[in-house]
């Protein structure tokens, strides 16, 4: 088998791994409501339940991110092997982002004020953007990288006053501030 193609059963089975794993934490394999939409549009209502949401630009972000970096420390590896390593990466996140430690702190820090954490197909979805950003970053050049990257962040910090970068910045350092004016205050 060639290398492109075991990079695909790999990544197959990285992303069976973890929504097997998601759902043996208790997550729902789709929204609780029954719905499976493409797009939910409005926060704080059935965001990241269903296929894609204003947090799926984020994790587009990931993936221009960690294909950078990756360039940057890990160039000489073969595109496959940092394809699979952010895949990794993105997945380990996405188990990691719907324990109860995380969920309670999205709670706390954030304007999230009702996440419940992702379902399955949401965390699924959210694995499958990142890939999306990682070939992208592979295929433009990097001012169109940085052009999508800077798109894909004003535009839900415009819209709904959340993206990548406060997402971080309020999970690592909350501030009150930031929360109110998240939050419409």
């Amino acid at each position: 088998m060639k290398r492109p193609m075991r990079a695909a059963v790999a990544a197959v089975l990285i992303t069976t791994a973890t929504a097997a794993l998601l759902y043996l934490m208790g997550r729902p394999t789709v929204c609780t409501c029954g719905d499976i939409d493409l797009w939910v549009g409005e926060v704080n209502s059935r965001t990241s339940q269903m296929l894609s949401d204003w947090y799926s630009p984020s994790h587009i972000v990931h993936g221009f991110l960690f294909y950078g970096a990756l360039w940057l420390v890990a160039r000489k590896w073969p595109i496959e092997r940092r394809f699979l390593t952010a895949l990794t990466v993105e997945a380990a996140w996405e188990i990691i982002e719907n324990t109860p430690m995380i969920i309670n702190r999205y709670r706390e820090a954030t304007a999230a004020l009702g996440y419940t954490g992702d379902s399955v197909l949401n965390s699924v979805s959210d694995i499958a953007m990142m890939g999306v950003g990682f070939f992208l970053a592979r295929k433009l050049p990097v001012w169109a990288s940085v052009a999508v990257v800077l798109l894909l962040e004003l535009v839900p910090l415009i819209i709904i006053r959340d993206n990548l970068t406060l997402n971080v910045w309020m999970l690592l350092a909350p501030n009150e501030a930031v929360k109110a004016w998240q939050s419409g205050g």
